[in-house]
């Protein structure tokens, strides 16, 4: 079974280190229709997304990989081909996209190819 990694010299704001999972075929979240996230990974008063709207799904998608600290938060909620296509458009903290693109060179040469446009 796959492990996620912590990458301690990555961080998702202070003193949190970003959690990367082992295998983007790991994250087999869903990636349609209503999607609530638990308070501890969204505390606004509407955590209900609907994945079916591309902003929503990049909103939920920034707020799973800024604050998850358990490997099976990113698996129940991030869908690793979604994850390599949406990646680009992505707002996320440097730490964050940097601890990832190290660990997966998939989400690397997607922003790359954005990059070269």
């Amino acid at each position: 079974m796959p492990t996620a990694a912590r990458v301690a010299v990555h961080l998702a704001r202070p003193h949190r280190p970003v959690l990367v999972a082992g295998t983007l075929s790991e994250l087999s979240g869903p990636t349609t229709g209503l999607v609530e996230l638990p308070l501890r990974l969204w505390w606004g008063p509407q955590r209900a997304f609907d994945l079916d709207e591309p902003t929503m799904l990049a909103w939920m998608y920034e707020n799973v990989l800024r604050e998850a600290i358990r490997v099976d938060e990113l698996r129940a909620y991030l869908h690793g081909p979604t994850l390599v296509r949406v990646w680009p458009e992505l707002n996320l903290p440097r730490g964050v996209r940097a601890a990832w693109e190290v660990r997966h060179a998939h989400l690397r040469a997607a922003s790359r190819l954005v990059a070269a446009r």
